[in-house]
């Protein structure tokens, strides 16, 4: 390992999950690190963004990324819509991947590209506060109707960008933020796109912040039909409303 990314938004401490993790590793004190915090579940793209830059510059580098997500230390018994929902919802897990300027010689996914986009409209439909009786979340249940009216677009600018057609796509992975979410992001792609690698996770685990969407790739990787050519595409969504997009093996 040449360089560490931790990835949270729950339960960070100081000295951090790095720290723990070049001790626990046993990893040189020397070792280059950053910290992706308190972005919620897309954080992993730009964690990825980093891994990416990184290895685009650097021979011959090993990165280490690490999500690790303690949604519970954040319940608390506020009765409201938002926070019961996202009690109900939120679980704990980790996740970690190597991306590396060398090819592998077992499946992978190859980084091609990312695209962003803020949803100024969701602004206050999904959100995370300190407040004094802790951490505050607000999950508005007009989120999922959002995330059907622009994901189609988004798909589209996405994949233009990178010259794909979305009948190309073959494999999909998006963030399971909940049942509706996904069943609308079916909606929007006409029911077309196999989203099982999703509803499995989210059948499975719940939706584990940044950690999830890494659980949603090892299943797609592991797939009996899957090779390192076919394109996948993954999506994720947070505060914002934020949209992340990546691209694999383009």
């Amino acid at each position: 390992v040449t360089h560490l990314i931790t990835v949270s938004c729950t339960g960070m401490a100081a000295p951090g999950l790095d720290i723990m993790l070049i001790k626990a590793l046993q990893l040189s004190p020397e070792t280059p690190r950053t910290s992706v915090n308190f972005m919620g579940c897309y954080a992993l793209f730009h964690a990825l963004k980093m891994a990416d830059a990184i290895c685009n510059s650097t021979p011959h580098a090993k990165v280490l990324l690490v999500s690790v997500e303690l949604c519970t230390l954040h319940f608390n018994q506020t009765q409201t819509t938002d926070l019961i929902a996202a009690n109900l919802l939120f679980g704990d897990g980790a996740s970690a991947c190597i991306i590396s300027s060398d090819q592998p010689k077992i499946p992978y996914l190859k980084l091609s590209s990312f695209y962003s986009l803020i949803i100024p409209k969701g602004n206050a439909d999904m959100a995370w506060h300190i407040h004094e009786e802790g951490f505050l979340m607000t999950l508005s249940a007009y989120i999922p109707q959002l995330i059907e009216e622009g994901i189609g677009p988004i798909l589209e600018s996405a994949l233009a960008k990178q010259g794909v057609k979305k009948e190309n796509i073959q494999h999909w992975a998006f963030h399971p933020g909940g049942r509706k979410i996904v069943d609308n992001i079916a909606k929007a792609l006409d029911n077309n796109a196999n989203l099982s690698a999703s509803y499995e996770v989210l059948r499975e685990v719940g939706n584990l912040s940044s950690a999830t969407l890494l659980f949603v790739l090892k299943k797609i990787v592991e797939r009996e039909n899957y090779r390192s050519d076919q394109p996948v595409f993954s999506a994720g969504f947070g505060p914002g409303l934020t949209v992340e997009t990546c691209l694999f093996n383009v």
